[in-house]
């Protein structure tokens, strides 16, 4: 399963308005304790200090060894003759469609990449930082299949792909819509990018990803970004991230090639991403898996600078490892959370926001097989210091199906974790010496004037754990986690309401989608 939009089966400018960020207050506290979804969370702006793996010398070592990666092997770029006019003009030594980079050539031109930037949503209180210290959580991406508890699993369609959009929308934590949440595979392959799109901007008001599987495709998501912001305000501000994947080992192909040319002169941000399943695509070992993502990265990404000076570019990776005895894909595992702490330093050393990690898992349901192995990757995810993360929820079967129930109960993980990047309180009330001085030795707090203050806010409140009684569990009803994920997942849907849209907007999408899909017949590819 590849981490581009499964359609083809293959996974702002700098100076732009930064999104807003507060504060939250009482309400937004409530929202986390409870898990509601009356308040919105804003973006994280993690207090935390981001772990690493490698040491000075071990970070220097990578990136020599992909210096000489670039240099003596290359990178291809497949069918593409105006990329490789591009990089030849560019001082790079062209062989066939093999490109050799000049040290140092790749870092200068990624100079001009801002480090930090804003994906504008059409809320602007929804609007984004990406980079920095900020941490976005986003949707799961790609998969082809959907499963419930009422349904089982089956083919994705435009109704689920609208619902996986509310539930996204309904999330306090979820701070972006996503892109392909799920294949709406009763559409033609042709089409569907544009319900999908219409589908984020008319179902949510957070930021959303383009279609990547056709330059095309590509070109009608940025137009119909232009019927939403405006040609000028898309010509200078980012208002799409999209993931661009390197067909590892050190390949673009000619499809990738053309959306990322159309979203980086269109100055809208892509994500450069090598898709890695460790021992097939990449060496076995942590260093040299590094080292094949660092090179693929600084090549794709410094194409981008090639095509528009400043256009805003994201270091991604997704890196796994595999089965040696069956090739299947493995999650959870040490390794990948190992390669995942190294991209990050190497991300931070070049000065770029970085994008990996997520809920990610090969189980079949929401079962414990999925939750260790979800938690395996989040966490690292969080202490990693990823700025944009995809795939935080709702992903099921190594990619291949959205899950509604792993969905809400991902989401329930991330509001914690949410909490979590939010440190340790060191104000007064969080000192909490006037409690301890009221309540002395040999008594309890509960009954204590703090206590009674901070109880509604102090911890954090699962919405889908059970932490009461054996009995009262069993009166009511002895339900699993996945069967308080159903309940929770249809009264979000039971309660969504569509955030407001201009109606000339609307219209105007409209009469776009109707004008293209009456020039496109019917196609599966």
């Amino acid at each position: 399963m590849s981490d581009t939009d499964s359609e083809t089966a293959s996974e702002t400018p700098s100076g732009g308005r930064q999104g807003r960020r507060r504060s939250g207050g009482a309400d937004a506290r409530r929202a986390r304790r409870q898990g509601g979804h009356a308040t919105q969370l804003t973006y994280i702006t993690r207090k935390l200090e981001p772990f690493g793996v490698l040491d000075e010398a071990g970070l220097a070592l990578i990136e020599a060894n992909a210096d000489a990666v670039l240099e003596e092997i290359g990178i291809e770029f497949r069918e593409d003759e105006e990329a490789l006019a591009l990089w030849k003009d560019a001082g790079a030594d062209i062989s066939g469609e093999r490109v050799h980079f000049p040290k140092g050539l790749c870092r200068s031109l990624l100079k001009t990449a801002p480090e930090v930037f804003t994906q504008h949503a059409r809320n602007p209180d929804r609007s984004v930082q990406i980079g920095g210290k900020a941490t976005v959580f986003a949707p799961v991406y790609g998969p082809p299949f959907v499963r419930d508890r009422d349904g089982g699993r089956r083919y994705g369609t435009i109704e689920d792909f609208r619902n996986f959009v509310k539930l996204a929308y309904m999330a306090p934590a979820m701070h972006h819509s996503g892109g392909t949440v799920c294949e709406p595979v009763d559409i033609p392959v042709n089409q569907r990018h544009l319900d999908m799109v219409y589908s984020h901007i008319r179902y949510s008001d957070k930021p959303f990803m383009g279609s990547i599987t056709h330059p095309l495709r590509a070109e009608d998501s940025v137009a119909m970004a232009k019927l939403v912001f405006g040609d000028a305000f898309v010509d200078e501000n980012c208002v799409l991230i999209n993931l661009i994947n390197a067909n590892s080992p050190m390949v673009f192909d000619a499809t990738m090639l053309g959306a990322l040319k159309v979203y980086a002169r269109a100055g809208q941000a892509t994500i450069v991403s090598p898709f890695i399943l460790a021992g097939a695509m990449s060496p076995v070992t942590v260093a040299g898996t590094l080292t094949q993502i660092l090179a693929e990265v600084l090549a794709g990404a410094a194409f981008t600078q090639l095509c528009r000076p400043g256009a805003p570019v994201v270091f991604g990776t997704f890196a796994s490892s595999i089965s040696m005895q069956s090739g299947a894909p493995t999650f959870g595992t040490p390794e990948p959370a190992q390669v995942l702490y190294g991209a990050a330093q190497l991300a931070r050393r070049l000065g770029m926001p970085f994008r990996s990690g997520g809920s990610l898992c090969g189980a079949k349901v929401p079962d414990a097989q999925a939750a260790y192995e979800s938690a395996n990757t989040l966490i690292p995810t969080l202490m990693a210091g990823v700025n944009f993360v995809l795939h935080a929820a709702g992903w099921l079967e190594g990619g291949l199906s959205s899950s509604y129930e792993k969905f809400v109960m991902d989401c329930d993980q991330l509001a914690m974790m949410q909490r979590f990047a939010e440190g340790v309180d060191l104000s007064e009330n969080g000192q909490a010496m006037d409690a301890i001085g009221e309540v002395g030795p040999g008594s309890h707090y509960l009954g204590c004037a703090h206590t009674q203050v901070n109880f509604e806010t102090a911890f954090y409140r699962s919405t889908i754990a059970d932490n009461n009684s054996f009995e009262q569990w069993q009166a009511e009803g002895s339900k699993s986690a996945e069967e308080r994920a159903t309940t929770l997942y249809k009264k979000w849907l039971a309660d969504y309401e569509a955030p407001p849209l201009d109606e000339g907007i609307d219209e105007a999408l409209q009469d776009f989608i109707r004008q293209k899909k009456a020039l496109l017949p019917d196609s599966a590819t």
